[in-house]
């Protein structure tokens, strides 16, 4: 604010500031837009003038960008584990139990997320017995995950199933541990 005045004995600027010399100037931060009233007093009486300080408020900041949408397949390998078989068997043993039911919570939020998603069941098989029986059996764990998943709430449109039998393996050597890693079924986005 910048004042100059003649011929006062009394002068003051509201709100704020109180009484000042005839002639002056000062800073002022409001908050928000203010009328600033000088007032002068003198032999020939009062007189006023105003200024107003606008304030604009700066409009708040954007919102941050949504975090980008992960894929099925990303949503799969994050949250949806494999289910391991027994040898030469196709019904679900406890561990899988297990993994099938924090699974099926997994697909269903997953579903939701994803309307349009599919899920393919792939049945696996360790490398020994011949490769027709392997597809049967592959075929057989999957199918029975499957119906464990729809069992727990998960829809059957939203699953389908395939067997490679023993053609994929995740491990490749001859021992009990590796082929534990390949009777398996596993959880893959439909192409």
């Amino acid at each position: 604010l910048n004042w100059t005045v003649s011929d006062a004995t009394d002068v003051s600027i509201t709100p704020g500031v109180g009484t000042v010399t005839a002639r002056g100037s000062r800073q002022v931060y409001p908050t928000e837009t203010t009328t600033y009233t000088l007032t002068a007093k003198g032999p020939g009486g009062t007189s006023t003038a105003t200024a107003t300080v606008t304030v604009t408020v700066p409009p708040p900041p954007p919102p941050p960008p949504a975090p980008p949408k992960k894929s099925l397949s990303e949503l799969l390998s994050t949250e949806v584990q494999d289910v391991y078989f027994d040898y030469d068997k196709s019904d679900i043993r406890e561990d899988a139990r297990a993994t099938l039911t924090r699974n099926a919570d997994a697909l269903k939020r997953i579903f939701a997320e994803l309307p349009d998603a599919v899920v393919v069941m792939e049945g696996h098989c360790d490398e020994r017995g011949s490769s027709e029986y392997n597809l049967g059996l592959g075929d057989r764990r999957a199918t029975s995950a499957k119906e464990f998943l729809v069992q727990l709430g998960v829809a059957a449109d939203k699953l389908r199933t395939i067997s490679y039998g023993k053609e994929r393996p995740v491990c490749t050597e001859s021992n009990e541990d590796c082929w534990q890693k390949n009777r398996r079924v596993h959880f893959s986005a439909a192409q």
